[in-house]
């Protein structure tokens, strides 16, 4: 059906909505959608987003056909266990540069990041590590250690042997 312009308006045609009424609605719609997303976000918020981390004590038993002055590193640990004829002691493995890991090698420890190298007691032999390897708190009970990556000890401090 063609409108001519200027003839009467049909009474089955809707009236057309102010441009008020319409941003009235838009703005409802809008305030309505970001109470939806924040709700849902919401719902997503007693869910935990962390990953558990292991504890900083842990316990190791070191084997028997380790050699006297030879690193131990047990699994998923940033530690080198020693054992000589002085007692026991551990290393963090955890380079004072930026963060990497080390590892052990025949001198002591080397950095794959940045190549920082240290000797077999933890001491910088070659930068750019700013500082030594801290030495961790060890405890021992019977044929089992306790190393503790959460507390330094000073450089030397060693355990005797059970």
């Amino acid at each position: 059906m063609t409108v001519i312009p200027g003839s009467p308006k049909s009474r089955l045609d809707p009236d057309p909505m102010p441009r008020r009424d319409w941003l009235g609605l838009a703005s409802l719609w809008s305030a309505a959608s970001a109470l939806l997303f924040g709700l849902v976000g919401s719902m997503r918020l007693p869910k935990a987003a962390v990953v558990a981390a292991p504890s900083k004590t842990f316990k190791v038993t070191l084997p028997d056909s380790l050699a006297a002055g030879e690193a131990f590193v047990p699994a998923g640990r940033a530690v080198a266990v020693y054992r000589d004829a002085e007692g026991i002691h551990a290393i963090s493995t955890i380079c004072t540069h930026l963060g990497c890991v080390v590892k052990s090698n025949a001198e002591g420890f080397e950095c794959p990041c940045h190549g920082s190298r240290f000797d077999a007691t933890g001491g910088v032999v070659k930068g750019p590590a700013p500082r030594a390897l801290a030495w961790l708190q060890v405890k021992v009970s019977g044929s089992e250690i306790q190393v503790d990556e959460g507390k330094a000890v000073p450089s030397g401090t060693k355990v005797k042997n059970a």
